[in-house]
């Protein structure tokens, strides 16, 4: 609408100066014909020639002198006087806009530059009404070759748009749906293909998004099958773990010193291999049982787990892997001895993993204390580091595995028995030096609480209250 006021404005202001100069033209016609005799003109003539021309009389001034060369009846008195030789834009522009604007059929004097240097100037009178229907039938025609013109380029614009906007959107939309179908299918993973700058951002967001979420609904798929395959090996290897305690039973009756030494921790290694399936088997998924908090001897527990590993110095005298513990005999954290040592024992067995895949000698160093808020227990190695890719996922199940052929199980149940403590897990430093885990357990039973489900907190708290301050 503004491009058409700018260009009907000027176009009708054009019209009327046209009109008017239309009008000196045929006015001067008329009065050089008589000029060309100096017989008087007949009446009747002049009135045709004053009718064709379209004014009331005519002025033409030759050589300094103003002569009236045609004349007829004025209506009304001359309503105002226009010369077109010192008009500009804005002035021919506001004298149209006011003869649209004032319906009434005024008398004007309009005065003019004679054509082909006939005279100095020409003047002449007519009347407003004949100029103003003219001027409106202009702007009718223009109207309608505007509006002819804004529905050419409203369907060029909607064709444009169509096959630029709305059918890419469209083809996104049908994406989508049928992704949602099925998320879990690579093959309707949209392929950006938009031209739009905007929509082929839009469209690789999208690609990403639902790469990542084809990529979690496929893993939460496999842990869902390997749940299921974990509750009937558990279910099975409970069984047979039941079948070794009853001869473990009668083998600890054997008077044999040796035997009697080894049968308890044989004993507590198939029982707590019995406890992990029942736990197992009763939860049917990932979650661990609130711990069972207790006083447990620090000291005691790290032999365990280093003798369970195969690392006591009477189990493995050859070893090149060696057992450093430095923990004070009198320590003792409140823990779930159980869970405690799994987290130990997936650590230590990390650890030495990583040591003997070079070959070569090296030390794992498990030390602990306590400050005044929390307990410390720090897991090192002396091995090559962790790879920067199992960094980026260090603690999440299936994606944190740094060894070939490992789950990346290992520090992710570590880190969930942790944090049922109440407690963190963080990796302190791996580098070509080795590597060092920090445990810290809190002394508070608020902060063991606290970022537990509803019923483990229940059951920490309970455990927590039956202990000794």
């Amino acid at each position: 609408m503004l491009a058409e006021v700018l260009i009907f404005v000027p176009s009708i202001a054009r019209f009327r100066a046209d009109y008017l100069l239309s009008r000196l033209k045929d006015a001067q016609i008329a009065s050089l014909a008589l000029l060309t005799t100096d017989e008087t003109i007949a009446p009747d003539l002049e009135k045709e020639l004053l009718v064709n021309a379209g004014v009331f009389n005519v002025v033409l001034r030759r050589d300094e002198i103003r002569q009236l060369v045609l004349s007829s009846p004025i209506p009304a008195a001359v309503y105002e006087t226009y010369d077109l030789r010192l008009s500009g834009p804005w002035e021919l522009i506001r004298d149209a806009a006011q003869i649209l604007i004032d319906p009434m059929n005024r008398v004007i004097r309009v005065i003019g530059n004679p054509v082909q240097q006939g005279g100095l100037l020409i003047e002449v009178t007519l009347e407003t009404g004949p100029l103003r229907v003219a001027m409106l039938d202009y702007g009718v025609r223009i109207l309608l070759l505007s509006a002819l013109i804004s529905a050419v380029t409203a369907l060029l614009l909607f064709i444009a748009v169509q096959r630029m906007l709305v059918a890419p959107i469209r083809r996104v939309v049908r994406h989508m749906q049928t992704y949602a179908e099925a998320p879990e299918d690579a093959r309707r993973i949209i392929d950006p293909t938009s031209t739009v700058t905007e929509l082929r951002a839009a469209e690789e967001a999208m690609q990403s998004m639902q790469t990542q979420l084809t990529g979690a609904l496929r893993q939460k798929e496999r842990l869902a099958q390997l749940g299921g395959a974990v509750a009937k090996i558990s279910h099975d290897l409970r069984n047979i773990l039941t079948t070794a305690q009853l001869f473990a039973d009668r083998i600890e009756s054997s008077g044999d010193p040796m035997v009697a030494r080894a049968v308890p921790k044989l004993v507590s290694s198939i029982s707590r291999a019995v406890n992990l399936c029942e736990a197992t088997l009763t939860f049917g998924k990932a979650e661990e049982p609130p711990p069972r908090l207790e006083r447990v001897a620090m000291a005691r527990l790290a032999e365990d787990v280093v003798e369970a590993e195969g690392l006591g110095a009477e189990q493995t005298p050859a070893s090149l892997v060696t057992c450093i513990i430095d923990i004070a005999p009198t320590l003792t954290v409140r823990a779930d001895a159980e869970q405690l040592f799994r987290v130990l024992s997936n650590l230590v067995r990390n650890a030495k993993q990583a040591l003997e895949a070079t070959s070569k000698d090296g030390t794992i160093e498990i030390s602990a204390g306590e400050d005044e808020a929390d307990w410390w227990i720090r897991v090192g190695d002396t091995g090559p580091g962790l790879p920067a890719k199992a960094k980026e996922h260090l603690f999440a199940a299936f994606q944190g595995g740094a060894r070939k052929g490992g789950t990346g199980l290992g520090l992710a149940i570590a880190a969930e028995l942790v944090k049922g403590h109440g407690g963190k897990l963080d990796l302190m430093r791996s580098d070509s030096e080795g590597t060092e885990f920090l445990i810290r357990l809190p002394k508070t039973v608020h902060e063991i609480v606290h970022d537990l489900p509803l019923q483990t907190r229940a059951g920490a708290a309970k455990s927590a209250s039956m202990m000794d301050p």
